[in-house]
């Protein structure tokens, strides 16, 4: 199997500059970078991280920003016009960025816990942003953790359908799901007209403890969730998640998942 439509995260060299993640991130045989979405390498403040910064280290290492990993509508939930239009600022600010950079994909984090009496709140600021994300040519996606709205498929779906724009929708994330004692197969289902973006690591529990693995190993179907997607008409970016400091350095291991890959 090509990597073509495989990014791969930065998040596991998120205590490392731009150089040295771009670098180490090139060297495991990857090219297309998900953003982690703080400094020291990503900002919305240009003071914090500037993108001509971002930019030269992608020509420096022959790298590319497929999606920026932030953490964008953190206050829509919230009763407070005034947090509301600052975070809208901070969402448009970072969709120009997106454009700028090439990001097809931008992450937002929707609401605090599971009430589904969010949506009425994070409906309309989230149909701002998405007006202008869909002039950008960009997407708003919303990724499957556990605890959180999005992690409740129904609940994404529901917000989904109350935002009402073709760009805004979800990152499915089965290992999450999984996490989360959810069907991940089942939710896929749910939520495949929405879904925007695909986050894959793999993990599984044991002994009552979720501990995550490498692909291949676990109960993530990894070449499953691969091929079933791609049959049922999902056409967007699969972003290697590595996640596993604590069995492999990112050094050796995303090596070894790149291999595991093309071995597909």
């Amino acid at each position: 199997m090509t990597l073509d439509r495989f990014t791969v995260c930065s998040i596991c060299y998120r205590q490392r500059s731009l150089d040295e993640a771009f670098a180490a991130l090139a060297a495991a045989g990857f090219r297309r970078i998900d953003l982690f979405g703080m400094p020291p390498h990503f900002s919305a403040d240009p003071a914090e991280v500037s993108p001509e910064a971002i930019e030269s280290a992608c020509a420096r290492w022959g790298v590319s920003i497929a999606n920026l990993g932030t953490y964008l509508g953190r206050t829509f939930h919230l009763d407070d016009p005034q947090a509301v239009r600052d975070e809208v600022d901070r969402s448009l600010a970072t969709i120009a960025l997106a454009q700028r950079l090439g990001a097809r994909t931008v992450r937002t984090l929707p609401g605090e816990g599971e009430d589904p009496a969010q949506i009425a709140r994070m409906a309309p600021p989230y149909a701002d942003i998405s007006a202008a994300a869909e002039e950008a040519g960009v997407h708003l996606v919303m990724e499957n953790h556990h605890g959180r709205l999005a992690g409740i498929a129904d609940l994404a779906v529901r917000l989904c359908e109350a935002v009402g724009s073709p760009n805004f929708g979800i990152i499915y994330e089965p290992c999450n799901l999984l996490m989360g004692h959810h069907d991940y197969w089942a939710d896929w289902r749910t939520m495949r007209d929405w879904v925007r973006h695909v986050h894959l690591k793999a993990g599984g529990w044991v002994d009552g403890k979720f501990e995550r693995c490498h692909y291949g190993e676990g109960e993530v179907d990894i070449a499953g969730i691969i091929s079933g997607l791609d049959a049922d008409g999902y056409r967007g970016d699969y972003a290697v998640e590595y996640e596993m400091d604590h069995v492999e350095p990112p050094e050796t291991g995303l090596v070894r998942w790149r291999q595991w890959l093309e071995a597909l």
